[in-house]
């Protein structure tokens, strides 16, 4: 074989030879395209837990207690002792009103709840403010509840007052709740503080504010509520 030969079959087989490696490196380049698009297309799960949101006054905050211990603080050990993914909401603030609940109640409904514990007009009760105006301001905040998410399972938490304000003016106050639950349409507790008003062993020593022990009692009124609505979802 001459040199021209052997120069002209050199070159012929660096040809083959790079063609050879351009092929490997374009299908491990496509191969690898394919993997990562595959995985960017992958569904990526978030973490997504329903709400529930108690939205109150000092008796939702858990006033002169820890916050855990409240009976909001409470629901939440409790659906987590049963594994059920929840997240609850602490909207209580001290001295709040039905008509203060209604001016910071769209901060608390940039996500939609799963379950709204509505507890609120005790202040109102407390400090003699009309009846009307709190039966309206408790309408306004189940309606607006209603009207952003229709799916949200409402509940209101029924209050009762001493009768510091007359006997006519407490028993009115007193039948605010059922009524509104009723002409609303929505899940009623009839009296937050069942077995827990009135006992100077289960509250602070201002005789309002539940203790630790009146707030175990006040979730286990309230829990059986929230009970059928997170066992049957």
């Amino acid at each position: 074989m001459n040199k021209l030969q052997t120069s002209s079959s050199y070159l012929l087989l660096l040809i083959l030879f790079s063609a050879t490696i351009f092929s490997s490196c374009s299908e491990n380049k496509t191969s690898k395209t394919q993997e990562l698009e595959s995985v960017e297309n992958e569904p990526v799960e978030k973490e997504s837990k329903k709400t529930i949101l108690f939205f109150g006054n000092s008796l939702t905050a858990g006033y002169g207690i820890d916050k855990e211990d409240s009976f909001a603080g409470l629901t939440q050990q409790r659906l987590d002792s049963l594994g059920l993914d929840y997240r609850v909401i602490n909207g209580g603030l001290s001295g709040e009103t039905t008509a203060g609940g209604f001016s910071r109640l769209d901060w608390f409904l940039e996500e939609e709840p799963y379950i709204f514990v509505l507890e609120l007009g005790g202040n109102d009760g407390l400090r003699g403010i009309q009846l009307s105006e709190t039966r309206s301001n408790l309408e306004k905040i189940i309606d607006q509840v209603r009207s952003k998410y229709p799916e949200t399972h409402i509940i209101l938490a029924g209050m009762q007052i001493p009768p510091n304000m007359g006997q006519e003016y407490t028993d009115e106050f007193k039948s605010i709740y059922p009524e509104v639950a009723a002409e609303k349409n929505v899940t009623l507790i009839p009296f937050l503080l069942e077995g827990v008003a009135g006992n100077p062993d289960l509250n602070l020593p201002d005789g309002i504010h539940p203790t630790e022990e009146g707030h175990q009692i006040v979730f286990e009124t309230v829990w059986p509520y929230i009970r059928d609505l997170v066992t049957n979802s």
